[in-house]
């Protein structure tokens, strides 16, 4: 406020001063008010948004005291079956019968097998064990962790359920190519990948007499 004289008088008048350090005091408290209720509500209606992902689950055989046996897992229903019409021991979908790993194949091995196994083993093995399974791929020249050579004598003598739960599970920084390869993809593949093995460590004696005299030529 300030006072202000009348014109030709002696009296005082009295009018308010707008923007007097008392006026920006209270603004300055209303706009810190509303500035802190506006961020409350915010987080309230955050609050309240739920998502599918984020809703409240049961981990698998977890205990749940709203079912009566206690458990968050159902039982199975009752005629249901693998995906796909699977069977346990079944080894054309798995990799053990018995719980032991097979080291045979569930189907004939043939070129056309053989040619699919390639082919597949060219797109998706390559990039880390090379074209001669050494491991020596063009990631792994670039600094990827390196590949296990098929050729080391502990996989040469591995069975072949252990390639097939190798590309089904993974291993190490392998990752699963179970939805890259079906099950008979991936038996074709291990049976490219014993077509290598044998490449590196056939004996002469092993050979066709025409494929001797070839070796022969060539010494």
């Amino acid at each position: 406020m300030k006072w202000n004289h009348d014109d030709g008088t002696n009296n005082m008048t009295m009018e308010p001063i707008i923007g007097s350090a008392l006026d920006r005091s209270i603004i300055l408290k209303l706009f810190k008010k509303l500035m802190m209720l506006t961020t409350m509500a915010v987080f309230a209606l955050g609050g309240c948004r739920q998502q599918m992902a984020d809703q409240p689950h049961q981990r698998p055989l977890e205990p749940n005291n709203f079912f009566d046996d206690g458990m968050a897992s159902r039982p199975v229903v009752p005629g249901t079956v693998p995906r796909a019409g699977r069977n346990q021991n079944d080894q054309r979908f798995d990799s053990k019968v018995d719980g032991k790993l097979v080291d045979n194949f569930p189907f004939e091995v043939s070129m056309e097998v053989l040619a699919r196994g390639q082919e597949r083993y060219e797109i998706f093995c390559t990039p880390c064990h090379d074209r001669l399974g050494t491991g020596q791929g063009m990631i792994v020249r670039r600094g990827f962790t390196p590949a296990r050579s098929f050729h080391d004598p502990r996989l040469r003598e591995a069975p072949a359920g252990h390639f097939f739960e190798v590309i089904t599970q993974g291993f190490g920084p392998m990752p699963s190519y179970a939805n890259q390869l079906s099950e008979h993809d991936r038996w074709a593949v291990i049976a490219y990948i014993r077509a290598l093995q044998f490449s590196r460590n056939v004996g002469l004696d092993q050979l066709p007499p025409e494929d001797r005299a070839k070796m022969k030529e060539t010494k």
